[in-house]
């Protein structure tokens, strides 16, 4: 701090003074205090009563021009036990001397905040100076002494008259009204040196029950004033006491809260947005703070910032109301707005200022993001002045959907008079946002109407409104009972994708109307001149402008709606495919007044078209080219194997063949069987399954049945057979896989032996029970070149039937491998049971139409069902002739 001088007169006390000055230096008085922060050892309070002594009974200058610093004379305040003028100055007693140490603790407490608010306002006139004079602080105080001095007044109150010229605020207009109104100007000083000396407390205070301490003493008790009340309002009209002086704690306590619908003079103030007046509370019948004891005057004035209502300042007086001057009346309506100022500081957290502001829009989008109806953020525009609000739109939630159709960000950033103007109409969403923002009370309605002009038409929808205040900003959620949200989001979306721009064409005035997707359609920019219909062929391709003709002779001249698509050549260089479909539109004359239409870009339609048409004849030779290689590997399969004509005979084994190919051509796959009589007598059964389908599939098929057939004849058993089968199949044939059994029947021993690879196991019915034969290990021919199988052997016996199949038979894809074989077993039982067929050939008939494959892949299927005739018990029998096996069991079967 630097050092400051005043003059010693008027009851000025200065914090500093200058070398060869005789003013009083208060800075050890500063210590007595030390014993409590509200001003006394004893825990006496500040708000008027020390050891049973009343405020107003000590002189504060209150007045005189001295009045802000609490001092009527130099160095004195109202007397203290220096002169034995105090409370118990001749009681020799402890209490006596308490009560004097009491009182005298409270009137240094008083002088010192006196001195803060005449330090704090000095301070604001020497950085005035500093300023205007453009000199260091110390010359500044010096130079601030000498104008006073010369002017013949204190130093006080040039600093209060520097402050309001410099200032262009409510407290300096006062105090030039009272200058003009008032012929001695020693009270217009007052006036301002009281309003700024509480300006300066309030803002050096840390809580608003201190800052209407400060207001009371250093501004109202000077007007009569004997107490003070600081209400914060609140959205849902409740009030709350922020603050207060002159008032007991046990009244303040319970005044602490006003639920709302109480009719006090604040919230009556509130209500009106304006002032009230009550010459006598009693005779009012109002409740409020203090109507027991303090029963005079009442007046209530709004707190507000900017438009905004954040609070009420109350004043009562003992007696009548005096008269409301207009000069007072500014007076209290600068207090109250310094009350507002403190509400909204201390209203949050954290500095204010764009960050702060940031920060609580931050928080109001949080909120309104969460909520499924739509909702927009409102802020009182900048340069808004207090009547009537400009509100700016700044942000739209996620759920909010114009009703006119438009883009949110055509909403966003906009006023909301240019976003709604009809929004200004009597009883109107402004009118509404208005009351919101200036009162905090929240507004809600089950039904207003909504407008907007959308192309000088005005649109309007019915819509559940809610309006509520949340800090500086206001939060509209609206609920649309019809579905206007919904047409304009689908009319909005059908436009963007189907790429439409509508149009309107006045015939007599020639105006044309285009939305801002036709300007796109066309490449002109926003705000170019359209192209009237009659000059649209000199925007096509030449050879589309007869086409043109054709389509504007329907519309204008025979007046029926038509359409037309064309080729437009845009003044960027692009060409695009546009279809124009119009429709007249006639007046109530019978005359066609004017044309209205639509644009929509076709050239993706246009040019999918074209390669639809490319992709049509390639799949039409792709699908030709499919079906010539299936007809060629349906006849290989014929070739290689006939057709079957019937079950035969071949030594004492019965055999029988069923075939079904797969449902669609394309599938013709390569499962195969064969069943050959060796020249050891031995009888061949194999039946197998080359991966995959056509003409591949086929082609493998054929080289392992005719492998098989050269092994065979060398003797060797079944795993052998296998193993030589599956080298063939890796090294001589290009990625073939295939599955197989294969099994050599000796009609004298009726002997069967058999391994497999990877394929599954045949079915042995006897006795009217089925079972499948042991899982032998054997992988799939072609993985690995070399592979060892396993083999086994089965007794066969008179009236033994054996099935052996291709997996076209049993897969499912719902079920595994081993569910399946299970419902096969059960299948064949049933089959050759009473109730099944008699003959081999209805059995296989009956496991075909029974199998429950779902796969439609081809299926095979062998039925080997063992005679009576000779065998090993009986050697005699000879074995049929070799020439009994059908043609068509002579050779390989295949599947498609």
């Amino acid at each position: 701090m630097h050092p400051q001088t005043s003059e010693p007169r008027g009851g000025t006390v200065p914090i500093g003074a200058a070398p060869g000055t005789d003013a009083v230096l208060v800075g050890p008085q500063r210590e007595a205090p030390a014993a409590g922060t509200d001003g006394s050892a004893t825990g006496a309070r500040t708000d008027g009563t020390a050891a049973g002594a009343r405020a107003e009974d000590s002189a504060t200058g209150a007045g005189t021009e001295g009045s802000a610093t609490g001092a009527g004379t130099e160095g004195s305040a109202t007397g203290s036990p220096a002169d034995g003028t105090g409370p118990g100055a001749g009681d020799g007693t402890a209490v006596g001397r308490l009560a004097t140490t009491v009182e005298r603790l409270r009137r240094e407490l008083e002088q010192a905040q006196a001195h803060a608010a005449g330090r704090a306002l000095v301070e604001m006139a020497v950085g005035v100076l500093v300023e205007r004079l453009r000199c260091g602080p110390t010359e500044a105080s010096a130079q601030l002494a000498v104008l006073a001095d010369k002017a013949g007044v204190s130093t006080l109150v040039l600093a209060a008259d520097l402050v309001n010229q410099a200032a262009a605020d409510r407290i300096s207009t006062i105090a030039r009204d009272f200058v003009t109104a008032s012929a001695a100007a020693p009270a217009a000083d007052s006036v301002g040196v009281r309003l700024r000396s509480t300006e300066a407390l309030a803002l050096a205070e840390q809580d608003t029950e201190a800052v209407a301490r400060s207001m009371l003493d250093h501004a109202l008790r000077p007007l009569g004033a004997v107490a003070v009340a600081v209400w914060a309002a609140h959205p849902d009209q409740s009030l709350s006491l922020a603050g207060s002086a002159g008032f007991g704690p046990e009244e303040a306590h319970r005044w602490r809260h006003v639920p709302p619908g109480v009719p006090t003079p604040a919230r009556r103030a509130l209500d009106r947005r304006a002032s009230v007046a009550y010459p006598a509370l009693s005779a009012a019948g109002l409740p409020s703070i203090g109507q027991h004891e303090i029963g005079g005057g009442r007046l209530a004035v709004p707190a507000g910032i900017g438009g905004r209502l954040t609070g009420v300042l109350e004043v009562c007086w003992p007696e009548r109301l005096p008269e409301q001057s207009q000069p007072l009346q500014r007076q209290f309506e600068a207090l109250a707005e310094l009350c507002a100022a403190t509400l909204e500081t201390w209203a949050g957290s954290g500095p204010a200022g764009p960050e702060r502001r940031d920060a609580q829009l931050d928080g109001v989008r949080a909120l309104t993001d969460g909520l499924l109806d739509p909702c927009l953020i409102l802020q009182m525009a900048p340069e808004s002045g207090e009547s009537p609000l400009q509100f700016t739109i700044r942000h739209a939630n996620p759920a909010f959907v114009d009703f006119a159709g438009r883009p949110t960000s055509a909403i966003v950033g906009a006023r909301l008079l240019e976003a709604y103007p009809l929004a200004a109409e009597p009883g109107g969403l402004l009118e509404k946002a208005e009351h919101v923002f200036v009162t905090g009370e929240p507004f809600r309605t089950a039904g207003m109407t909504l407008s907007a002009m959308v192309g000088g038409v005005a649109l309007s929808t019915q819509a559940k409104v809610s309006i509520s205040r949340h800090g500086s900003h206001l939060a509209v959620v609206w609920r649309l009972e019809d579905g206007t949200p919904r047409v304009a989001r689908l009319l909005q979306h059908a436009q963007r994708l189907g790429r439409i721009g509508g149009f309107e064409e006045n015939l007599g005035t020639r105006q044309i109307v285009w939305n801002e997707a036709v300007y796109e359609l066309h490449g002109l920019p926003p705000g170019a001149l359209p192209i009237p219909l009659d000059q649209l062929g000199d925007h096509a391709h030449p050879d589309d402008r007869h086409t043109i003709g054709r389509f504007l002779r329907m519309l204008l001249h025979h007046q029926r709606p038509a359409s037309t698509a064309f080729r437009l050549h845009r003044p960027d260089g692009v060409t695009r495919h546009i279809r124009v479909v119009a429709e007249p539109v006639h007046d109530r004359d019978g005359r066609l007044h004017l044309v209205r239409g639509a644009y929509q870009d076709i050239s993706a339609q246009h040019w999918t078209e074209v390669a639809l048409a490319a992709t049509r004849d390639q799949l039409a030779q792709t699908e030709q080219q499919a079906a010539e290689r299936s007809r060629l590997a349906r006849q290989l399969q014929h070739a290689i194997m006939p057709p079957v004509r019937g079950p035969v005979n071949l030594d004492d084994l019965h055999v029988a063949v069923r075939y079904r190919p797969a449902e669609k051509d394309h599938l013709v796959g390569g499962d195969w069987y064969d069943t050959l009589t060796l020249p050891s007598g031995e009888i061949l059964l194999c039946v197998g399954d080359v991966a995959g389908h056509g003409i591949e599939a086929a082609t493998g098929m054929v080289a392992l049945r005719n492998a098989l057939r050269g092994l065979a004849a060398t003797g060797a058993g079944p795993a052998q057979l296998l193993t030589w089968l599956n080298s063939i199949t890796h090294q001589l044939t290009e990625n073939l896989t295939a599955t197989a059994v294969c099994g050599l029947y000796d009609p004298v021993t009726r002997r069967l032996r058999w391994a497999r690879a990877g394929h599954p196991p045949p079915v042995l019915l006897r006795g009217g029970t089925a079972e499948t034969l042991p899982q032998l290990g054997g992988i799939l021919l072609g993985v690995v070149d070399q592979a060892e199988y396993e083999e086994n052997e089965v007794r066969m016996r008179p009236g033994d039937l054996l099935v052996l199949y291709t997996d076209g038979l049993i897969e499912r894809r719902d079920q595994s491998l081993q569910a399946s074989l299970t419902s096969l077993i059960a299948l064949t039982e049933r089959a050759g049971g009473d109730g099944g067929p008699s003959d081999l050939e209805g059995q296989l008939d009956h496991l075909l139409r029974y199998s429950r494959a779902d796969t439609d892949d081809d299926t095979c299927l062998v039925g080997v069902s063992v005679l009576g005739g000779p065998g090993a018990d009986d050697a005699s029998g000879a074995p049929p002739a070799a020439d009994e096996w059908g043609p068509g069991l002579a050779g390989p079967g295949t599947l498609a």
